[in-house]
């Protein structure tokens, strides 16, 4: 089969690769529909996160079942799934709580030894653990397929970042970055209740998408002046729950700075760079609560599939390129020079 490596920073292939086969009795082979681009992805595209020569990467993928090992007991040739975007047991006591992504037989689609969501083909692990099944008619829906997409990592993962600051209905919201994720982290927090949702962000067509989803106010500046003008549009206070979906030192300080005291910070962006942003003086002096980390959406994925089947909440926009198995590589340039928010992959 073709599935997508990394070779190197900026050098992304797709090229013939084993196709995968059963090699636990829990394990399916799923033939992929849909994958997409992340933005962390871009992290090991950029060199800024190792990667071994050749390793497969891409962790967003949902497709059919073609073939299931003789201990899977939830799912059948033909079954349309959608997968999270690490694997996990099912069984162990963090899967009992909803923490999948701590699950000590889990992992990451995409690490060494292991298939990539951006491919032809995956075999899962665990996958009654793991996958989730779907309307087999959604299969021939694309809008609807593409919304379903995201459950698998970006609208989870906005979700864990609400849930992590508080959000409440009547709360006022800040969302600090305009990715994929900070994006569905506004549509998570209008799910939940919120009254006012403002989004940080300087990009027109994506701010266009954060108002779509529910934000009420959005502010362009950054630093200083983005704390500024937060505190401006709330009278002086911060905001009582803020969402931080960038990662980097100057983002978790903004978020930081725009959240009211005795408010909660919910961080679901991967962290990278120099520092943390953080100082916990200031953090204890002002009774700001920090809560957030890697999402376990496979726990979140039954709340919200409901909603994104019957229309309710529609995450599709945040996906503004098309493109085939073959233009991959195009489609992380166009991530990483920022002419595209999140690439969808047609294999």
């Amino acid at each position: 089969m073709r599935a997508t490596v990394i070779h190197a920073p900026h050098d992304i292939r797709v090229q013939e690769v084993p196709d995968p086969t059963i090699q636990q009795p829990t394990d399916v082979v799923l033939r992929v529909l849909r994958a997409c681009i992340c933005g962390s992805d871009l992290w090991a595209y950029r060199g800024e996160s190792a990667r071994q020569p050749g390793q497969r990467i891409g962790h967003e993928f949902l497709g059919i079942v073609e073939e299931a090992g003789a201990g899977v007991n939830g799912f059948a040739v033909g079954d349309l799934v959608v997968a999270p975007f690490v694997w996990s047991d099912g069984t162990c006591a963090y899967c009992a709580e909803g923490l999948t992504t701590s699950c000590p037989q889990g992992g990451f689609w995409g690490s060494v030894g292991s298939d990539g969501g951006q491919g032809e083909a995956v075999r899962v692990p665990f996958a009654d653990g793991t996958l989730i099944k779907l309307p087999a008619a959604a299969a021939s829906d694309d809008r609807l397929l593409t919304a379903l997409l995201a459950l698998s990592d970006v609208l989870g993962t906005g979700h864990h970042a609400a849930v992590g600051a508080g959000v409440k209905p009547g709360s006022t919201v800040a969302v600090v970055g305009d990715g994929a994720v900070g994006l569905c982290g506004v549509m998570a927090a209008k799910r939940l209740g919120a009254e006012r949702i403002i989004a940080l962000g300087r990009h027109t067509a994506r701010t266009d998408i954060a108002r779509a989803f529910g934000a009420t106010d959005v502010v362009a500046e950054r630093g200083d002046a983005a704390v500024a003008a937060v505190r401006e549009l709330l009278g002086g206070e911060g905001a009582q729950a803020v969402i931080e979906a960038v990662g980097t030192e100057q983002s978790m300080r903004t978020a930081v700075d725009i959240t009211r005291d005795g408010g909660s910070i919910g961080y679901v962006g991967v962290p990278h760079g120099s520092g943390t942003g953080l100082d916990l003086g200031v953090m204890f002096d002002r009774n700001i609560a920090l809560r957030g980390g890697v999402a376990p959406v496979r726990s979140y994925i039954p709340e919200l599939l409901p909603d994104v089947l019957s229309g309710a909440i529609d995450p599709s926009p945040v996906f503004d390129l098309a493109i085939g198995l073959d233009d991959v590589p195009a489609g992380y340039k166009a991530m990483d020079e920022r002419t595209a928010l999140k690439v969808l992959i047609t294999p």
